[in-house]
């Protein structure tokens, strides 16, 4: 059908005079419930409201399949100096496929541009939008008033690292993805019985190249529908709050792709992203980068944020390459990027976002996490605004990770010359809230899977592996593992296959499995492995300096101190050591809690017999000390009776 033009309706709008200053201004944080498309019906006037921001568009028209695409049907007109167009059309409905027609005062220029703020989006590579609702019955209730406990600085947080289009598929049904609602029970199950408290999704939110994992984003308000509706993504995460199981967003700010749909040069100016390419392009992902000094554009991602938080009942976010936003001259050259008004390379602009994103969130929602994927050695990015830091609530220890996996890689018989790169995290643990990650990054792009890192032969990968993991959970700091890493992948991960589940039925990986299990009901369930987790109060070195040996041992103390302390010692050699005397504040019976070398983990059986006795024997500085086998390749935990 093809209407008049003055079929668009202006006497219908959402926004109010205060909507229009507080969005010009930057501090307008819910844009999602006044910009986009909203069905309306108020008993005279049934149909669609759309509002766009597009300055400096010479028109503005709705274009789709109710008027065949016709660019000069369905006009909207300009809020005041507001920047702002908005028109209502009555008579559609949920499920109108539209884009926005714009042209530019520039140049001619005219293209077709998905809405922003859609909140639901065609199946890619299609790239219309799509009028939708968010209505939903809720029945997390019990999770939602209790989860200021499960999401709490002092709470076991273990997180599972996956990606929604890969963690399973189903090959008899040409190996597609699953679906939010397919995905929820089966993902909730697993992750109930693994032990795991969150999960992390790489980004959902909708991209049209698949291959980006969700790193290049289009749709900041809409879920991807390649695995359903807005309705099914709240089912899943519905679903996963019943089962006691956090959510976690990765969410993308720092970047967004060039595809001429999107955000780019959208109303033909740079209006979302720097005009100068020095400040505008970040060339490692050729992708444009948003102009945080934009009052608009800050308002549009805090609205991102809060958006995911309060529509989808999320439990935190994870803001992506944070280290790209605070750095004017990230992976850049000389001459390749415009210093700050300081003269410095700090990127000003991005910090006050980053601040203002932070104090917005905790202030609405003091119940939920961010987190910060940040590299370098940027100062108090864990710590609050009011004492100079960037707000978020946790940090990933990228650093961990890399001296790390970098030591496990190495055959053990050189393992003593690099000693220090286990130890050297506890010269800065404390400086911010840590969470150690084993992330997605660290197994693509021939990088190998954690298994494969590992030196030896197979039964010393596994060995190791299960060394890695329990060294990771004796650390202090929240835990992140991405998915197959619990089942230990020979294979890299590939975003169009499904992980290989069917390495559980080798006992191997079986058994590796379970001891990722019971190291996370060991992290859980005793308070001295997760309630002090960002001060020495929670930890201290029993002895961190027998390289030669390549021996390693410590203590992990809740909030009742020396009651219920859990003391664990880990050695990173195939050499069993045997009569291994470590100190500990107590004497009388400790039993062993976790060995990573028990034949139900596909170790040897080197331990203690399930217990030891600690003597009157003074031993590094403690009153009483413990005679230990500590297998090979292989880790003990123990707590005094």
């Amino acid at each position: 059908m093809t209407a008049a033009v003055d079929s668009v309706k202006h006497r219908v709008s959402l926004l109010s005079e205060d909507d229009i200053y507080l969005f010009n201004e930057g501090n307008h944080v819910k844009l999602y419930d006044k910009l986009g498309s909203h069905l309306y019906n108020d008993g005279k006037n049934d149909g669609v409201y759309f509002a766009v921001w597009a300055p400096d568009a010479a028109a503005v028209s709705v274009i789709g399949e109710f008027n065949d695409w016709n660019k000069d049907s369905h006009h909207l007109s300009m809020r005041g100096q507001s920047g702002i167009w908005e028109g209502f059309i009555p008579g559609l409905g949920k499920m109108t496929h539209y884009k926005y027609h714009i042209r530019s005062r520039y140049r001619g220029y005219e293209v077709d541009k998905a809405d922003p703020y859609a909140i639901h989006a065609e199946t890619p590579p299609r790239t219309a939008s799509i009028v939708w609702d968010l209505d939903y019955e809720w029945g997390d209730g019990d999770w939602m008033r209790d989860r200021h406990r499960n999401n709490a600085l002092d709470a076991p947080i273990s997180i599972y690292e996956m990606h929604v289009g890969s963690w399973r598929r189903v090959p008899e049904d040409g190996n597609r993805s699953l679906s939010y609602r397919e995905l929820a029970p089966q993902l909730a199950a697993y992750l109930k019985h693994m032990g795991y408290t969150h999960v992390e999704m790489m980004p959902v939110m909708e991209h049209p190249f698949f291959g980006s994992w969700g790193y290049q984003t289009t749709g900041y308000f809409a879920p991807s529908s390649r695995y359903g509706t807005p309705q099914d993504f709240m089912f899943l995460v519905d679903y996963l709050h019943q089962a006691g199981i956090g959510v976690i967003l990765d969410w993308v700010p720092s970047h967004f792709p060039s595809d001429e749909f999107g955000l780019a040069y959208f109303d033909g100016t740079h209006l979302y992203e720097h005009k100068d390419p020095r400040q505008g392009l970040q060339r490692d992902w050729n992708s444009y980068i948003f102009n945080f000094g934009r009052n608009e554009v800050r308002a549009f991602l805090i609205s991102s944020a809060l958006y995911w938080l309060e529509k989808y009942h999320v439990d935190g976010i994870r803001v992506d390459a944070v280290a790209s936003m605070l750095y004017l001259d990230y992976s850049r050259k000389p001459g390749e990027w415009v210093p700050n008004r300081f003269g410095g390379h700090e990127h000003l602009e991005a910090i006050d976002f980053l601040r203002k994103l932070n104090t917005e969130i905790y202030q609405r929602h003091p119940d939920v996490q961010t987190f910060a994927e940040e590299s370098t050695a940027w100062p108090m990015v864990a710590r609050p605004t009011y004492v100079g830091g960037l707000g978020f609530g946790l940090k990933w220890d990228m650093g961990w990770m890399h001296d790390t996996l970098d030591y496990m890689s190495k055959d053990p018989i050189f393992r003593k010359f690099h000693h220090h790169k286990l130890t050297f995290r506890m010269l800065y643990a404390f400086s911010e809230n840590f969470v150690l990650p084993l992330s997605h990054d660290e197994v693509v792009y021939g990088k190998g899977s954690l298994l494969r890192k590992m030196p030896g032969d197979d039964w010393q990968k596994f060995a190791n592996l299960r060394l890695l993991f329990a060294y990771m959970y004796a650390q202090p700091a929240k835990k992140l593992m991405f998915m197959g890493g619990e089942i230990g992948q020979w294979n890299e991960w590939q975003h169009d296959l499904s992980l290989d589940w069917h390495l559980l039925g080798d006992h191997r990986h079986n058994t590796l499995n379970q001891f990722v299990r019971d190291l996370n009901m060991l992290y859980r369930n005793e308070p001295a492995m997760h309630e002090i987790e960002f001060s020495f109060d929670g930890f201290s070195w029993i002895d961190c300096n027998d390289n030669e040996s390549s021996v390693i041992s410590l203590v992990r103390r809740g909030k009742s101190g020396d009651d219920g302390a859990v003391v664990a010692a880990f050695n990173f050699t195939p050499v069993p050591r045997l009569n291994y005397r470590i100190g500990v504040s107590r004497c009388g019976r400790w039993r062993e809690l976790l060995n990573s070398d028990a034949l139900e983990y596909g170790g040897a059986g080197f331990g203690n017999m399930g217990e030891v006795e600690a003597v009157p024997q003074p031993s590094h500085n403690y009153p009483c000390s413990l005679n230990l086998v500590l297998p090979p390749l292989g880790a003990v935990f123990l707590k005094q009776e």
